[in-house]
């Protein structure tokens, strides 16, 4: 692969990376504030080491050395207490990225979309969590993607990433080793690059093609400190950027049911044409059918009933069970002498292929029916849905 030209703001991506001084142990720093992320109030941050387990770079967003009285020791306050404060938090965090949408999102969306390849979303701890969850929204509508650990692809699984893909990676300090160490590589190999962090100025940010800012004004956590609040303005603003990407590809009901094929959802969406019975398993016979034959068809196909068709497969009546035993209670003893065509009931409900399976259903209660015959718009016989066929589909 041909590499690409210099970094033109001739940064060198390895000074971002924590001296190994810094991996040691030791007396803790004095904790630091990370650059401000430009609109709205500072953001000002517990700052842990990226190599903290299970942190990934994440950062309280509070103030600095807190002395909340009460934090961590049983303040008091019911579990419902905590859990109103906790979630209208993290509401507030998700209605704080309001005033941070502005054309970077509207570029972000775009390099996605234009992406020929797929969009490989990366993070390290919490937010590696997120994006896991992210890409999965992406698939599931209409936009390939897949999660790659970005420790894992600095150990030989950047070999996933191919030309054509786009990169989608989160920290919300901007400063994790291990995406910085990635970014690097990705550099060299041209490949393009969403982040989303607090600040504009981090070093992810700085690397970036797009930065999507996701600045919050403090954590959930009672101490300020577990990613909470952070975590889920992240995993809005993906699915903000999933869905304007849906809306972008013009992905429909149809789209959605071919990539969820099981579950209920799925389900709910199947069409008609993926349930009828055509071909050799439609029951179906000509009006100049004898009588003796028609039934011999409806017990062979197992269906019940018979579709009655005329010239070109149009269809033209049907012959049911219930027609059967009602003809039986009429008849002088010539019924067998008879055509399909002269004891059909006219004009048998119908529905089209593309219909969903729930049309259907809809149909057969609205009428008491069990059986709907399957045609097209000129009214020539394709198949036939049976109740039975929708049982499985939990939509009674």
């Amino acid at each position: 692969m041909k590499p690409s030209p210099p970094d033109p703001t001739g940064a060198d991506l390895s000074s971002e990376l924590p001296h190994p001084r810094a991996l040691t142990p030791g007396p803790s720093p004095a904790p630091s504030h990370p650059p401000s992320p430009g609109e709205g109030n500072p953001v000002e941050a517990v700052c842990f080491s990226p190599s903290s387990p299970g942190e990934g770079g994440w950062e309280g967003a509070g103030e600095e050395g807190r002395g909340d009285e009460g934090l961590g020791k049983g303040g008091g306050r019911s579990p419902r207490e905590v859990a109103r404060e906790v979630l209208e938090t993290e509401a507030a965090a998700i209605r704080g990225l309001l005033p941070q949408l502005d054309e970077r999102f509207d570029r972000a969306v775009a390099l996605l979309r234009a992406c020929t390849g797929r969009v490989v979303c990366t993070g390290m701890g919490k937010s590696g969590l997120i994006l896991k969850k992210i890409a999965a929204t992406l698939a599931s509508t209409g936009t390939p993607a897949f999660f790659l650990h970005p420790a894992e692809a600095v150990h030989g699984d950047l070999g996933m990433i191919v030309p054509g893909d786009v990169v989608l990676a989160a920290s919300y300090s901007g400063t994790t080793e291990e995406l910085l160490r990635l970014v690097e590589t990705l550099k060299r190999l041209g490949i393009p690059l969403v982040v989303m962090t607090a600040s504009s100025t981090s070093p992810l940010a700085r690397h970036a093609d797009v930065h999507l800012p996701v600045a919050i004004d403090r954590e959930a956590c009672p101490l300020n400190l577990a990613p909470t609040a952070s975590t889920t303005a992240t995993l809005a603003l993906g699915d903000a950027l999933a869905m304007a990407l849906h809306e972008a590809r013009g992905f429909t009901r149809e789209d959605f049911a071919l990539l969820h094929p099981a579950g209920q959802l799925g389900k709910r969406l199947l069409k008609v044409e993926q349930l009828m019975h055509a071909g050799d398993a439609l029951p179906k016979v000509t009006t100049a059918t004898p009588m003796r034959e028609a039934i011999y068809e409806m017990s062979k196909k197992g269906l019940g009933i018979t579709a009655v068709v005329a010239d070109g497969d149009r269809l033209v009546g049907c012959i049911s069970d219930g027609d059967l035993r009602r003809l039986l209670q009429e008849d002088d003893g010539t019924i067998l002498g008879h055509t399909a065509g002269e004891r059909m009931t006219r004009n048998p409900r119908t529905i089209r292929s593309g219909e969903l399976a729930a049309a259907a259903l809809k149909v057969m209660e609205d009428h008491r029916i069990t059986s709907l015959f399957v045609c097209d718009e000129a009214g020539r016989l394709e198949g036939i849905v049976h109740l039975h066929d929708l049982w499985g589909l939990e939509l009674f």
